[in-house]
C-alpha cells in the first residue's frame, strides 16, 4: 500500500526492453495520483525529463540500468525515497559499473526493493551484489570477505566458487531474512504444463561433421588450458551445428549444413495451423532465426519477430497477441525472456537453447503466466546423440553445465559425448 507521507519520489531501474511495462502497470493498478516518466533519448533529454518531475503527486522516474550509472550524479541529486531494481539479477556481478552505481544510489535512499524471479542465475555467490543494494548489513560491504566466508574456490586456477557445506544453512537463513518469495502456484491459478522432447536425427553428412568436431574439440582441450570458458566456447560450436550451421553467429558467414530441425519445426507449425493454434518458437542463434523466418515467408505464414536488433518490440508482441492472422512468434532466447506476455499461445518450441538457467526459466514464463487459461506445452527439439541432450538435461535439473563438463574432462571422459 502506497504511503504518500513516506514516499514522494520513486526511481525504478529496469532492463531497457521492459521500461514501458511499468507505465502499463501503473495505468492498470495505481489508485492514487502519480506522475510517471520514462527517461529515454539523449542524456540531456533524460536529465530534462527528470528535472520536470515535480508536483504533489507521487513522482516516478523509470530508467534502464546503463543510463542509471551514466546519470548517477543527476539521479542522486533527485533524491528518490524508494529505488526499485526490476529484474535485479542484472546487478549480480558486484564489480561492474551498473552494480556499483546501484549500490551507491541504494545507500542514499530510504527504501530499496529488488524484484527478480531468478536471484541465483548460475551460482549462489550471485546474491552478494543484489543484497548489497537492498541491505548491505546482511552480507557486508566486502565481496571478498563474503566469498571467503561462504565459498571454497576450486577448479583450475581456483576460479570456481563452491558453497561450503558447513555454511549452507547460515547463507540460506540470511537470504530469507529480508526476502519474500511468491511462487506462481501460490499467486496464480495457472494451468498445468507438459514437456515433450522431440528427437531429431541429423543427416548422415551433418552427423559426420558433428562427430569430427567433437574429436577436434576434445583434442584442442587436451593441448591447452582446460577452463570453463574454453569448454563453453567449444560447446557453442557444437550447439551451432546441431541447429544446422557452421561458423560465426553471423548469417553472412554461417554455412548451413543441416535442415533436420527445420523440417521437424515445419511439421509442428503445420499441425498448429491446422488446429488454428498459435505457436511461439524460441532459438538461440541468428542464422537459425533467419532460416526459420525464410521458411515461414516461403509458406506465406505471418509472424512476429523479436531479436536484439528489432526496434518495434511492443508492436511485434501486440500483433501476435491480438491479431488472428499472426499465428507464429519467433524470438531469440536472450531477448524474448523479459517483460513480454505471449499468452495468445499455449505451446512453445525450443529450437535451440543457451546455457543460462535464468534465460530458460524466464522464457518459459512468457506463455505460462497470468492470463493463460489452457494447459501449456513445451517442445524441445534435440539432435539425437549430441550435446543438445546434455544441455537440456542440465537446465531441467538446474545443474551447473559448465562445471559438469569440466569435471567430466578431468575424470578422463570426453565432455562433449
Amino acid at each position: 500500500m502506497y504511503n504518500e507521507k513516506l514516499i514522494h519520489r520513486m526511481l525504478i531501474v529496469a532492463p531497457l526492453s521492459i521500461l514501458g511495462v511499468w507505465q502499463d502497470e501503473f495505468n492498470k493498478f495505481a489508485d492514487f495520483d502519480y506522475n510517471l516518466a520514462i527517461l529515454t533519448g539523449t542524456s540531456a533529454k533524460k536529465i530534462d525529463i527528470l528535472r520536470h518531475l515535480i508536483g504533489s503527486a507521487l513522482q516516478v522516474a523509470v530508467i534502464n540500468y546503463e543510463s542509471a550509472w551514466r546519470l548517477e550524479k543527476e539521479l542522486t541529486a533527485w533524491n528518490p525515497d524508494l529505488i526499485i531494481a526490476d529484474e535485479g539479477h542484472k546487478i549480480k556481478t558486484h564489480n561492474i559499473s551498473a552494480s556499483k552505481a546501484m549500490h551507491r544510489l541504494g545507500a542514499r535512499a530510504r527504501y530499496r526493493l529488488l524484484l527478480t524471479g531468478t536471484p541465483v542465475t548460475n551460482k549462489a555467490i550471485d546474491v552478494f551484489s543484489q543484497y548489497k543494494f537492498v541491505n548491505p548489513a546482511i552480507f557486508g560491504q566486502s565481496f571478498y570477505a563474503f566469498r571467503n566466508r561462504y565459498f571454497d574456490m576450486v577448479g583450475y586456477g581456483n576460479h570456481t566458487p563452491v558453497l561450503k557445506k558447513s555454511m549452507e544453512r547460515e547463507l540460506t537463513e540470511k537470504i530469507h531474512s529480508i526476502a519474500y518469495r511468491a511462487t506462481k502456484a501460490e499467486c496464480l491459478d495457472l494451468p498445468e504444463t507438459t514437456d515433450i522432447i522431440r528427437k531429431v536425427e541429423l543427416e548422415p553428412q551433418a552427423m559426420l561433421l558433428y562427430r569430427n568436431l567433437v574429436k577436434d574439440s576434445y583434442a584442442e582441450l587436451s593441448e591447452g588450458e582446460v577452463t570453463i570458458t574454453n569448454v563453453l566456447t567449444k560447446l557453442l560450436r557444437l550447439s551451432q551445428l546441431t541447429g544446422g550451421f557452421l561458423g560465426s553467429d553471423d548469417s553472412s558467414k554461417a554455412e548451413q549444413v543441416s535442415t533436420a530441425k527445420l523440417k521437424v519445426l515445419e511439421d509442428i507449425i503445420d499441425s498448429a495451423l491446422e488446429e488454428n493454434k498459435k505457436l511461439v518458437v524460441i532459438a538461440r542463434f541468428i542464422p537459425e532465426i533467419n532460416a526459420i523466418c525464410r521458411m515461414l515467408d516461403k509458406k506465406g505464414v505471418r509472424y512476429s519477430l523479436l531479436t536484439g536488433s528489432v526496434k518495434d518490440r511492443d508492436e511485434q508482441v501486440a500483433q501476435f497477441q491480438n491479431y488472428p492472422d499472426v499465428p507464429v512468434f519467433v524470438g531469440q532466447i536472450a531477448t524474448a525472456g523479459l517483460g513480454i506476455t505471449l499468452t495468445a499461445a499455449s505451446t512453445m518450441v525450443f529450437y535451440s537453447l543457451d546455457y543460462s538457467m535464468s534465460n530458460f526459466e524466464q522464457t518459459k514464463a512468457r506463455i505460462h503466466r497470468a492470463g493463460q487459461r489452457v494447459p501449456c506445452t513445451y517442445i524441445y527439439l534435440t539432435a539425437a546423440g549430441t550435446v543438445d541432450e546434455k544441455v537440456l538435461k542440465a537446465l531441467k535439473n538446474k545443474a551447473n553445465l559448465a562445471k559438469s563438463l569440466v569435471d567430466d574432462y578431468r575424470a578422463g571422459q570426453n565432455p562433449f559425448q
